[in-house]
């Protein structure tokens, strides 16, 4: 058998997490990724979620025996190891980068050393691939943020991040799916809605996609919002 590489952690009589010890990598994703695909087939699971390095188990029943998920998931790691996931869906996200929309995007550049410009070209050049979505529904967890745009988060988060908000916050970038407290530097605003109650699949991006973000001016961006409040958008992948 195949040296394990993860632990199993339990967390009350009907849920448990398991663990990798890897760093975040694409690789890994590809692992959690397999692992979730042949656990959600599992009559006894109600549902799982994923994290960066972990994957939480919910069951519609207490466990009785962990020994016996120890050796499941043992075996399906032998099985599973060589799958590599498909590419993923390729979504474009508008974004306007405005002034209007980005109250910290001039201060933002000041303290990278880099020009406004430049600044949002790192950030809409870059494809981001989509690890989980998490902390608000609808919130992507994106790995693939520039170096050049690393910063810490503010000291003192904000109360109120508006719906559509991009943000900047340490090695990460994201979209704010809803108004919330938050503590990113925020840098544009797309009107696209990330999560939709409504929709039999409320948020259209899935673990293993892709997003990148395409720069819009004002008078798209309030076509675009236009067109959603009409029911007259849908969000297609690229591929």
């Amino acid at each position: 058998m195949s040296r394990r590489i993860f632990r199993t952690v339990p967390l009350h009589n009907k849920a448990f997490l398991v663990e990798w010890k890897q760093k975040p990598s694409d690789k890994l994703l590809e692992i959690i990724l397999s692992f979730k695909s042949a656990i959600d087939k599992d009559a006894k699971v109600s549902r799982t979620v994923m994290g960066y390095q972990s994957l939480l188990i919910h069951m519609k029943e207490e466990i009785q025996n962990m020994s016996l998920w120890n050796e499941y998931l043992n075996e399906l790691q032998i099985k599973i190891q060589p799958k590599i996931i498909d590419k993923g869906k390729i979504w474009k996200i508008p974004v306007c980068y405005d002034n209007i929309f980005a109250p910290d995007l001039i201060p933002l550049a000041k303290s990278l050393k880099i020009e406004v410009e430049e600044l949002i070209q790192i950030h809409s050049k870059t494809k981001y691939r989509v690890y989980f979505i998490g902390f608000l529904p609808g919130f992507l967890y994106l790995n693939g943020l520039d170096k050049r745009l690393h910063f810490p988060r503010k000291k003192n988060p904000q109360l109120k991040v508006p719906k559509g908000a991009i943000g900047i916050g340490g090695r990460q970038t994201g979209v704010y799916p809803n108004e919330s407290p938050g503590g990113w530097h925020l840098i544009g605003k797309t009107p696209i809605s990330l999560f939709d109650a409504k929709q039999k699949k409320p948020c259209f991006a899935s673990p293993g996609d892709w997003v990148s973000f395409e720069p819009i001016d004002k008078r798209k961006y309030y076509e675009l919002k236009r067109k959603i409040q009409k029911d007259n958008f849908k969000m297609l992948p690229n591929q």
